[in-house]
């Protein structure tokens, strides 16, 4: 029978044995309760196995008694008890899936007045942390979810800047209009068509460090703030740089249309106003974004402390700010040189014009001079006659 046959035997007698104590089939699957916004859910632990409260060698009257082991490392799993599956337990909440608050940004206008917003909205406005003028950030209740809480996550956000963008934490969809329009009423240069972005934030308090990346959102330890300031700063400065972007995009592929002209005729039609026109738009692109959208301006939030520096680099980052920058730039130079090119020819042909003005002039006075001195050799020959 051999020492494994006899511990088998031993091992069926207490089997038996412990039905009449009614251990034998006892399993402990306590649920683990999150909160998470408003309403608790259950995380149940990732394997539903069946864990005998007894173990064999347990018992201190058979501990002289061998315990059998596989002989492969398989044989566990086929009877449905892999013992690695129980190491699983430790962190339960690390596959579940989070609520995502959802973000979009809107660039709807070139200007909007802050101040007239602020004054119109004071009892909704959060008092700022640093002192930086060119956006307000405001509160609302979350209406849909019925929140109290103090919880950032629980209310909504809006953070509106000066240079036309708009920012939205946690607001439904056939929600965002009603607030575009409270921002319509203090802009100015309305867009026809108004570009957005969406994005999202997931708020995780068992994360282990403050923040991690995903795809199309952002994992944070907890949503404060100055986290919705952050975000919204980054999000607010690449929604504008798509609207400028597109308009020098504009304008380099108008002159893209005069050199193909210029190809085929030798020659273009340009009037010195359009041109001047044009002068002043790139101009006013590249000010634009660098002083009143301010891309490259030092964040005091993210200056302060390292966690939100690390969101704000991540996120400059994931939307590549400086490189769309250096495409920016490097158009706006090609921009520059066309203007350049056709300032010289232009002045080239003011310079021919008053060439041939100067030739006309010119020719005029010869054929005076002549016709006066034809005029006066007649007048001679009428008073001395040959």
């Amino acid at each position: 029978m051999g020492r494994w046959g006899a511990s088998l035997i031993i091992s069926c007698f207490a089997r038996l044995s412990s039905k009449s104590f009614r251990v034998s089939n006892t399993t402990t699957t306590t649920p683990l309760i999150l909160f998470s916004n408003s309403s608790p859910f259950l995380i149940q632990p990732c394997c539903n196995l069946q864990v005998p409260r007894f173990q064999f060698y347990n018992f201190r009257s058979f501990s002289a008694v061998p315990c059998p082991t596989p002989l492969y490392e398989d044989e566990f799993e086929e009877n449905g008890c892999d013992p690695s599956h129980n190491l699983d337990y430790n962190d339960p909440i690390k596959d579940q899936d989070f609520e995502k608050i959802p973000v979009r940004a809107f660039f709807l206008s070139t200007s909007i007045d802050l101040k007239s917003m602020q004054a119109e909205h004071l009892s909704y406005i959060v008092p700022p942390s640093s002192r930086s003028s060119n956006y307000i950030a405001l509160r609302f209740c979350n209406s849909s979810k019925n929140s109290t809480g103090e919880k950032a996550s629980s209310s909504q956000f809006m953070v509106v800047y000066q240079y036309g963008s708009a920012v939205l934490f946690n607001m439904e969809e056939h929600e965002v209009e009603s607030y575009i329009g409270i921002i319509k009423k203090h802009a100015s240069g309305l867009l026809n068509e108004m570009r957005k972005d969406d994005y999202a934030v997931q708020e995780k308090p068992h994360l282990s460090e403050d923040m991690q990346g995903g795809a199309d959102y952002i994992v944070l330890k907890s949503l404060d703030i100055d986290s919705i300031r952050i975000i919204g700063s980054v999000l607010g400065q690449s929604i504008a740089l798509d609207y400028f972007v597109s308009q020098v995009d504009g304008m380099v592929e108008e002159f893209a249309g005069i050199n193909r002209g210029m190809e085929k005729t030798g020659t273009f039609t340009m009037d010195r106003k359009k041109l001047f026109q044009l002068v002043g738009k790139a101009n006013s692109n590249l000010a634009d974004v660098i002083l009143r959208v301010g891309l490259f301006d030092r964040s005091e939030i993210a200056w302060r402390d390292a966690k939100y520096a690390q969101i704000y680099e991540y996120l400059r980052e994931e939307y590549e700010v400086t490189q769309r920058f250096g495409n920016l730039d490097f158009k706006l130079k090609f921009v520059e040189h066309n203007i350049h090119f056709l300032q010289e020819v232009l002045q080239n042909r003011k310079s021919d014009l008053l060439e041939w003005c100067i030739i006309v002039l010119l020719t005029i006075e010869n054929v005076i001079g002549i016709y006066e001195i034809v005029h006066e050799s007649t007048a001679i020959a009428t008073v001395f006659p040959l």
